[in-house]
C-alpha cells in the first residue's frame, strides 16, 4: 500500500478542507483519503493500492485543492 499526506496551510484551509471533504467520502478503485485539520493546518491523507492509483488520486486532490484557494484569493 502506498500512502501520501498533504499539508495545506493558508487563510482558506478550512474552506480548501470543508470543499474537498465530499471527495474524501466516495469509493474511488484502490484508493480512500482522510481530511482533517490539525492547529491551522489541513491535512490529507492519501492511501493507494498501486502507483497508477496513488498518482490518480494525487493529480486529483491537487487540482482540487488550487481551485479552492484560487476561489478564495478571487473572493477576498
Amino acid at each position: 500500500m502506498h500512502r501520501a499526506v498533504l499539508a495545506v496551510d493558508g487563510p482558506d484551509v478550512r474552506n480548501v478542507i470543508a470543499a474537498l471533504s465530499p471527495e474524501a467520502g466516495r469509493e474511488l478503485p484502490r484508493t480512500c483519503a482522510d481530511m482533517r485539520t490539525e492547529g491551522g493546518v489541513g491535512i490529507v491523507e492519501i492511501s493507494a493500492a498501486d502507483t497508477s492509483a496513488m498518482r490518480a488520486a494525487l493529480n486529483s486532490y491537487l487540482e482540487c485543492i488550487r481551485i479552492a484557494e484560487d476561489i478564495g484569493r478571487i473572493t477576498r
